[in-house]
């Protein structure tokens, strides 16, 4: 049986549409019109992904990530009619691994999906994956940051962009390949996404320590800087 996919979408339309190419392409589908029948079918069926519209009733797409990413770090496409860079800002601080914007091509849908399950793959199955510097500890086997000795809560996408960062101290690497390597994808196409990541991270890690940092190399990218000695 293949992998279960979640879609929560009020357009009847649309959600059939998806459903048919997802069922072609061996997904095991459910269909939720509203986001509180959506965060109950989250429950009860324990998918693999979640394709999430955020006009939705009743509980909006925020709400519904919101809920989703309090206790699981499942992958969230967010779908919508939204195309501000406010919209794609907001759903990626709350945790979503990808946005696309309506109308699109049900092929980069498709592609968009397949990425995000490979990089969710491939990181659950990465065993010893447990970073620790003065006052800092990243552990992706349980997904728990640690500062200070105190965990600190933090979406999925900052923690695997800390890891990436920190398990290769010292060295820069460019926007593209962060969306690259830590997204799965490289055609978002809007650095952005890399720089709100950074800044939450920022956020959590200010003053923590004088022996690292997460650094800006100014027209390049980002490091992870540990200081001499």
């Amino acid at each position: 049986m293949g992998k279960k996919v979640l879609i929560i979408e009020d357009d009847s339309n649309i959600a059939e549409l998806l459903r048919l190419y997802m069922e072609k392409d061996g997904f095991e589908v459910t269909i939720a019109d509203n986001g509180a029948t959506g965060l109950a079918e989250f429950e009860q069926n324990k998918p693999d992904l979640v394709l999430l519209d955020i006009m939705i009733p009743i509980v909006d797409g925020w709400g519904v990530c919101r809920e989703i990413r309090a206790k699981s770090n499942v992958p969230i496409i967010m779908l919508t009619a939204k195309g501000e860079t406010h919209d794609k800002v907001t759903g990626l601080k709350m945790g979503a691994d990808d946005y696309i914007v309506k109308p699109f091509e049900i092929g980069e849908l498709m592609a968009r999906t397949h990425a995000v399950l490979r990089r969710f793959d491939a990181t659950d199955k990465t065993e010893g994956t447990r970073l620790d510097f003065d006052n800092l500890s990243i552990d992706m086997d349980s997904f728990e940051l640690q500062v200070n000795g105190k965990r600190v809560e933090a979406p999925r996408k900052e923690m695997e962009l800390l890891y990436h960062l920190a398990s290769s101290p010292n060295r820069v690497y460019t926007r593209n390949q962060l969306l690259d390597e830590v997204w799965g994808f490289d055609y978002f196409g809007d650095s952005r996404t890399v720089d709100v990541h950074v800044k939450r991270l920022r956020e959590k890690l200010e003053n923590v320590s004088d022996k690292w940092s997460l650094k800006t190399v100014w027209g390049v990218g980002y490091k992870f800087e540990l200081q001499n000695g």
